[in-house]
């Protein structure tokens, strides 16, 4: 499972303007790595990330996911099989209890509902939240916790590819280095391409690849 942008750009009209928000990015991204991509407000960097969750397609270039373009995809299939989205906001469902919200992805996926409990408690355990945790309501854990509990419904999809959109912007910087961690075994251990978009520093030095966008494209820093 891999991930290439092959000149990707994107523009969209403004009410004075077309924008180029995306100016001919290329790259090929490798298993089993942690990136970081770092710029400022306006530079490209969050509207990249929506062309490789399939959210929009480049209005030039293509975004190869798994040797299929992203505009050949069914990309409800490629958010749930192939690429996952963890936000910064959680994004849990506030009605559904911390287990109900790890297993998600897999009844979507009909997995029979034995091993989709054992599966969601495996997880649960390697970001280290507690048993006594799974009947509780997302309104009733703190920000760190909530982000626990997306990393692991992640975890329990299976994609080989992470994008995180500013995962740890509300966290505090205990809760960062611990969300970074995580991040990072996924790539490490599990051979996942995890992809970071982040203003924070803390979090860009942890990757292993720091992509910096300026205008649209990018460079790397390290």
């Amino acid at each position: 499972m891999g991930i290439s942008l092959k000149n990707v750009s994107y523009s969209y009209k403004g009410k004075f303007q077309t924008v180029k928000a995306v100016d001919g990015v290329s790259y090929e991204f490798e298993p089993g790595k942690c990136y970081a991509i770092i710029g400022k407000s306006g530079s490209g960097k969050t509207t990249l990330l929506s062309l490789m969750a399939g959210l929009d397609l480049p209005t030039e270039g293509e975004i190869i996911i798994d040797g299929k373009s992203t505009k050949d995809w069914d990309r409800n299939q490629m958010r749930r099989d192939a690429v996952s989205v963890i936000y910064q906001n959680y994004n849990l469902f506030p009605l559904l209890t911390v287990q109900e919200n790890i297993q998600y992805p897999l009844s979507l996926k009909k997995t029979p509902r034995k091993e989709a409990v054992a599966l969601a408690r495996e997880v649960r355990e390697r970001v280290e939240l507690p048993a006594t945790y799974d009947k509780r309501l997302p309104s009733h854990l703190s920000g760190g916790e909530q982000q626990r509990v997306a990393i692991a419904r992640t975890l329990a999809q299976g994609c080989k590819i992470i994008l995180a959109d500013e995962p740890t912007g509300n966290l505090d910087s205990t809760n960062t280095r611990n969300i970074v961690q995580i991040l990072r075994s996924m790539a490490h251990e599990d051979g996942c391409i995890v992809i970071i978009v982040t203003h924070d520093p803390a979090v860009a030095e942890q990757a292993d690849v720091v992509l910096q966008m300026k205008d649209g494209n990018w460079s790397i820093i390290e």
